[in-house]
């Protein structure tokens, strides 16, 4: 079968599954829009395919104002990008206004801009340069949205690699990598002041990937299994992705925060369909089933995080974390592709 041909199915059974999620779910759901790539449909063509698919969040990885103007009067929200290259120069507090004027305040009065993610990975990285800029940078840019007026409409944040962490296992032996704790340890501090969220790339499939004879590719992908226990906490997971976002808040916990909400801006699922050729198309796919699983159990596109009672405040009350409610994502390739192959 062609690729074209298969690409157009998929569109067609996504445009059926996002009619039935909101039906029957009435939760909204978000993507990373990733545009590094040849021959991409233009932003207005990207904005109708995404609309018919009932998508409210966008997470860009710039800010691209062809992208912005397209998404005018809509109630798609966006987190921009600020790239990594433009970390130093946003160590200017003249700078850092100015590119708040040029990429934020001309489009915020109509496409909704609800947060800025201030370089991508850069702790998971090697460059040291970067991970001294990274919160120098987002002091100005936050500086800047106060001097501005537009402090409480916008956020500053910066997603992480997972790699950031030393121990995931089990989840409340959650921490980061000692190396990393003289910057994650002032970053934790301006985030809790500024109430920002803490973003995490996380992508349970990679665990698999990397070590298939110990982790079962049903606990990675949603499917039944036994799960795995917590030992400290007694805690049941029956999904390595609640596991991982819980050892996160322990590993937040454990410098000292219980004030900080984490929040997933990366992730992504294979299906069946990952070992064609067109394995894009199984990411796709997997990120539906995994938004759409078991319906018959009505957990309203959400789930219960334990660890927030359990880890962090100790009391009875439980919280909740969205597959991007406020970020359900595909990874960045699937729109990039999954667009081509409608027009």
């Amino acid at each position: 079968m062609a690729i074209s041909s298969i690409f157009f199915r998929v569109l067609l059974l996504l445009l059926t599954i996002s009619d039935l999620f909101v039906q029957n779910h009435g939760q909204n759901f978000g993507i990373n829009y990733g545009r590094i790539a040849n021959n991409l449909p233009s932003p207005s063509h990207v904005s109708v395919l995404l609309k018919s698919l009932n998508v409210s969040r966008i997470k860009l990885y710039d800010a691209n104002p062809n992208v912005l103007s397209s998404f005018s009067n809509s109630n798609v929200e966006f987190i921009i990008g600020l790239g990594n290259e433009l970390l130093q120069t946003m160590r200017d507090p003249s700078k850092a206004q100015i590119w708040i004027q040029q990429n934020v305040q001309p489009y915020i009065s109509t496409t909704k801009i609800t947060s800025i993610n201030v370089g991508n990975e850069i702790l998971g990285s090697n460059d040291v340069g970067n991970m001294i800029n990274l919160l120098p940078a987002m002091q100005s840019v936050y500086n800047a949205l106060v001097t501005l007026g537009l402090s409480q409409q916008v956020t500053v944040t910066t997603a992480h690699s997972y790699n950031i962490l030393s121990n995931s296992f089990p989840p409340s032996n959650g921490a980061f990598r000692q190396d990393l704790i003289q910057y994650i340890q002032p970053l934790l501090s301006f985030q809790a002041q500024i109430k920002s969220p803490f973003f995490i790339n996380a992508y349970p499939f990679f665990a698999y990937k990397d070590d298939p004879d110990h982790v079962s590719l049903n606990y990675v992908l949603f499917q039944q299994n036994p799960g795995s226990i917590d030992p400290n906490t007694n805690l049941h997971y029956d999904n390595m992705l609640y596991a991982q976002i819980d050892a996160v808040y322990a590993a937040i916990k454990a410098l000292g925060h219980t004030d900080i909400e984490v929040k997933i801006s990366e992730t992504d699922f294979v299906h069946q369909f990952y070992h064609l050729h067109t394995s894009i198309l199984g990411v796709c796919l997997g990120a539906f089933k995994i938004v759409m699983r078991k319906r018959s159990k009505p957990r309203n596109f959400k789930r219960t995080i334990l660890c927030k009672k359990d880890l962090l405040k100790g009391d009875k009350r439980s919280r909740s974390l969205y597959f991007e409610s406020k970020f359900c994502t595909f990874c960045t390739h699937t729109l990039e592709l999954f667009i081509l192959s409608s027009y």
